[in-house]
């Protein structure tokens, strides 16, 4: 996988989610989506935080943000 693609953690029926989606695609940024409700440990990571991005290097960005802190936080990772 390349450095630049970001993982979004998200569940079903989650507008914010679908939100963030939205500016990743808007943005031509490369991601996979992970469903929380895959693995009790996102549940508990992620349950009141959605959505979030996170870096190949583990680090994290939480909503609310748009398209310019999106670009720069995958940007920081190259």
């Amino acid at each position: 996988m390349p450095n630049n693609t970001v993982v979004l953690f998200h569940t079903d029926g989650c507008h914010l989610c679908e939100q963030a989606e939205a500016l990743l695609l808007e943005g031509g940024i490369a991601h996979s989506k992970a469903d929380i409700v895959d693995k009790p440990e996102w549940v508990e990571a992620y349950g009141i935080r959605i959505p979030v991005v996170r870096r190949q290097d583990g680090a994290e960005l939480g909503w609310p943000f748009d398209l310019a802190q999106l670009t720069q936080f995958v940007e920081d990772d190259e």
